[in-house]
């Protein structure tokens, strides 16, 4: 497939009515056909990994386009400069998450890049840090304890950020951290207490939301028995 019929297959696909819908989710894009995400998967899954259609595909100013650029794309082939431009054209959190998701966690980037966002200053960019963390606890399954407890400083620094967007970003890092294991829930939890007490409302919202997954009965069940 090339990006001439990519394009001309989305726009069959479209769904104007989907894309009205989106915007009152607060996903806004400059332009969106509204093809639901099965169908861009299915469309992935046909094209196959291409960096150099995933590259065209990135240039092209609609949503998913963009979309389908973070799943075809080789993350072997993903550089630091890359990332950095794709995140620095974050305008909205689903093509943020999605790219996370989709491609940068698979990176060999994916952690330098995620502590580095942590501290932008751009809302959507500073989230993708966040959000690398949250997908990377969940997506990679090798035992990284030491990198994910090490990230802890990075969610208390961020959890002052009253940016909706951000703000979410580091509830969900640390959630994911506090379900990986018996100490890092221990551990997540230690530091949602700490952000409790810091003066600020999103740190308490975050500290609110964080506890009561990670001290519910659900995830508590989980670990008993297993050793901390």
């Amino acid at each position: 497939m090339d990006s001439a019929q990519i394009i001309r297959e989305l726009n069959l696909l479209a769904d104007p009515e989907r894309a009205v819908g989106m915007e009152r989710v607060g996903i806004s894009f400059s332009s969106s056909l509204g093809v639901s995400l099965p169908d861009l998967r299915k469309m992935a899954s046909r094209a196959g990994m291409d960096h150099p259609l995933a590259l065209r595909l990135w240039e092209v100013d609609l949503r998913e386009a963009r979309i389908l650029a973070g799943m075809i794309d080789d993350p072997s082939q993903v550089t630091e400069k890359q990332m950095e431009s794709w995140a620095g054209d974050f305008d909205n959190w689903e093509i943020c998450d999605q790219s996370c998701n989709n491609l940068f966690r698979k990176t060999a980037h994916a952690w330098p890049r995620a502590r580095e966002w942590t501290r932008r200053d751009e809302e959507f960019v500073k989230r993708a840090g966040f959000v690398l963390a949250a997908v990377l606890a969940v997506g990679r399954r090798e035992p990284h304890e030491g990198r994910f407890e090490a990230f802890l400083p990075l969610i208390v620094e961020g959890s002052s950020d009253g940016r909706n967007y951000v703000k979410k970003g580091v509830d969900w890092a640390l959630r994911q951290i506090g379900k990986r294991s018996p100490y890092l829930n221990s551990r997540a939890i230690e530091t949602a207490r700490d952000i409790g007490r810091l003066d600020s409302g999103s740190a308490r919202w975050i500290a609110a939301s964080s506890l009561r997954e990670l001290t519910g009965e659900k995830v508590q069940r989980r670990f008993r028995g297993r050793p901390v």
